[in-house]
C-alpha cells in the first residue's frame, strides 16, 4: 500500500490542532506510528540504507509535497520561517489574527491557537535579543499610559511597543571619544518596534502601516513578529518594506538569541523631534525614554539597569 505520505502528514497535524510541527517532527511521528509502512519504504529503496536516511527522505518529501497538501486540505497552514512549521487550523486567518490581538486581554488564545502565548510575553524576549545581538538599550512603551486617549485602540497608531537606543560611541575610547563628544557628532540612534504575535494575510497590511505610523519619527522602524504565516504574507512584507524602508524582525520565541532581521530597515538620518515631543507629552513611558536619551547625550554613559 505504501506510506501514503500526504495523508499521514494530515493525520499528524489533525491529531493536535494548532500545534506547530517541523517537517522533521512530522517525519518522526510517521515513523513511530507507522513502523510497518516505514520499514517497507526503506526496504524498497535502493538509495536508503538506514532509518536516518529514511527520516531525511521523508522530511524532503514533506517539503516537496507541501503545495499539494495545502491545496487539498485548506486547514493545513504553514509558516514562512526556517525551519518551516506546519499546523492544522480550521479557523480563518481573520479569527487567528483577532485571537492574537485579544490574547493579552484573555490571557491565552485558547482553542484558536495551542501556543497560549500573548504579545506581552514577547516584549522581554525582544529586549533580550536587541541587547545580546545588537547592544541596544530598549524600553517598553505602554499605550495605555497615554494621557490623551483616542477611543478604542486609538493610541495603537501613535505609540510603538518598544523604543531602543543604539550607542554610536561604544567602540570609541580615550581622546577619540572625547573629541567625538565635543565635535557635535551624533551619539545615538533611536529604533522603534511594533510587535505582533502573528502576521497572516488578514492582518499583514494593517500591522505594517501601524508600524509605519508608530515609527516614522525614529531613525529605524521595525515590525516584529513571532510567527509569519504563509509565503504570501512574507512576499507582501518584502514589497511593503522595500517601498517604505521599514524593517522586519522574526522573533524566535523559544530562543530569542536565534531571532533574526529578515528585512533591514532603511535609516532616517534625523529624528523627528516635533513628533517625539508630542509622544513624550502624552505618554510617561515615552517621556522616560527621552530623559534617558538626554542623560546619555550629556554623560556619554548608558545605565543598563535604567532600561528594560
Amino acid at each position: 500500500m505504501g506510506l501514503r505520505l500526504n495523508t499521514r502528514v494530515v493525520e499528524c497535524l489533525k491529531a493536535k490542532p494548532g500545534v506547530r510541527f517541523t517537517a522533521r517532527d512530522i517525519a518522526q511521528w510517521i515513523m513511530e506510528n507507522y513502523p510497518g509502512e516505514s520499514a517497507e519504504k526503506l526496504a524498497s529503496s535502493k538509495r536508503l540504507s538506514t532509518e536516518a536516511d529514511l527520516m531525511q527522505q521523508i522530511v524532503a518529501e514533506i517539503g516537496a509535497n507541501r503545495p499539494t497538501i495545502e491545496k487539498k486540505w485548506n486547514a493545513v497552514r504553514t509558516t514562512a520561517e526556517r525551519p518551516r512549521k506546519y499546523f492544522w487550523s480550521e479557523f480563518s486567518d481573520e479569527a487567528i489574527a483577532e485571537a492574537a490581538e485579544s490574547a493579552d486581554e484573555v490571557g491565552s488564545i485558547s482553542e484558536v491557537d495551542a501556543r497560549g502565548e500573548t504579545e506581552s510575553d514577547l516584549y522581554p524576549k525582544l529586549v533580550r535579543y536587541l541587547s545580546s545581538e545588537w547592544g541596544l538599550f530598549a524600553k517598553r512603551i505602554d499605550e495605555k499610559t497615554a494621557s490623551n486617549r483616542r477611543g478604542p485602540q486609538g493610541n495603537r497608531w501613535l505609540f510603538p511597543d518598544l523604543v531602543a537606543m543604539e550607542d554610536l560611541t561604544t567602540d570609541l575610547s580615550g581622546a577619540v571619544r572625547d573629541l567625538h563628544s565635543i565635535s557635535g557628532a551624533r551619539k545615538f540612534r533611536v529604533w522603534a518596534f511594533e510587535v505582533k504575535l502573528v502576521l497572516n494575510r488578514s492582518n499583514v497590511r494593517e500591522s505594517f502601516f501601524q508600524t509605519v505610523s508608530n515609527s516614522s519619527w525614529a531613525n529605524f522602524g521595525y515590525l516584529v513578529a513571532s510567527e509569519i504565516q504563509s509565503d504570501e504574507t512574507l512576499k507582501e512584507l518584502q514589497i511593503l518594506c522595500s517601498l517604505h524602508g521599514t524593517g522586519l524582525i522574526q522573533l524566535n520565541s523559544g530562543n530569542p538569541d536565534e531571532s533574526e532581521i529578515r528585512i533591514p530597515a532603511r535609516e532616517r538620518q534625523d529624528i523627528d523631534w516635533a513628533n517625539a515631543n508630542r509622544l513624550a507629552s502624552e505618554n510617561r513611558d515615552f517621556m522616560s525614554v527621552v530623559e534617558l536619551l538626554k542623560e546619555f547625550h550629556q554623560t556619554g554613559k548608558a545605565k543598563r539597569n535604567e532600561w528594560d
